[in-house]
C-alpha cells in the first residue's frame, strides 16, 4: 500500500511512517496511519494486534519537530503502548524515557524500548472498551425457561 501524502508531513516523516507500519504489520497488526482519536487529535499511527492490544506511534522527524509538539501525552487515554519512532540520525536519548522507541526509515523499523506504563486495560470509561465494544449487543437468556437453549443454539 503507497501512502499518500497530505500536505502536513515532511519526506522524513513519511518515510518513517512506512517503516513503522511495514514492522507492524509484519508483527501482525492492523495499522491505520493518521487516525483521529476521540479527543480530535490525530495520532500518526495506530495498530490493532490480535490480542486486542492498541499501540500508537508518535512520529518525530527532527529535534524541532519534538520540541514543538508536546500533545502525545494525551495519546496514553486511547493505548496500551504508546512510542516515538524517529529517525536513525536523531539522538534517541532526547525521546522520553517513559515512552517506547523504535527507529525507523523508509525500508523497516526496529522496537528499541517498549512503553510499560500505558494500560488502557478493560475499564469501562476506557477509549478501548469503547473500542473493542462499540456495535456489540447483548440479550439475557434464561436457560429453565422453555425455548432458552434454543435461542442460544441460534445465536
Amino acid at each position: 500500500m503507497e501512502l499518500r501524502p497530505d500536505g502536513r508531513q515532511s519526506e522524513t516523516a513519511l518515510a518513517i511512517q512506512r517503516g513503522v507500519c511495514r514492522l507492524l504489520r509484519q508483527a501482525g497488526f492492523a495499522v491505520l496511519p493518521e487516525f483521529t482519536l476521540g479527543s480530535g487529535r490525530r495520532a500518526d499511527v495506530i495498530a490493532l494486534n490480535p490480542a486486542g492490544l492498541i499501540w500508537i506511534v508518535e512520529i518525530k522527524s527532527s529535534l524541532a519537530d519534538f520540541r514543538c509538539d508536546m500533545k502525545w501525552p494525551e495519546y496514553r487515554d486511547y493505548c496500551d503502548r504508546l512510542f516515538f519512532a524517529i529517525p536513525g540520525d536523531l539522538d534517541p536519548e532526547i525521546m522520553p524515557a517513559d515512552t517506547g522507541l523504535i527507529i525507523a526509515d523508509m525500508f523497516g523499523a526496529e522496537v528499541i524500548r517498549v512503553d510499560r506504563t500505558s494500560a488502557v486495560g478493560g475499564d469501562p470509561e476506557s477509549a478501548r472498551f469503547d473500542i473493542l465494544n462499540r456495535g456489540r449487543q447483548s440479550i439475557a437468556v434464561d436457560l429453565k425457561q422453555d425455548g432458552g437453549a434454543e435461542v442460544v443454539l441460534r445465536l
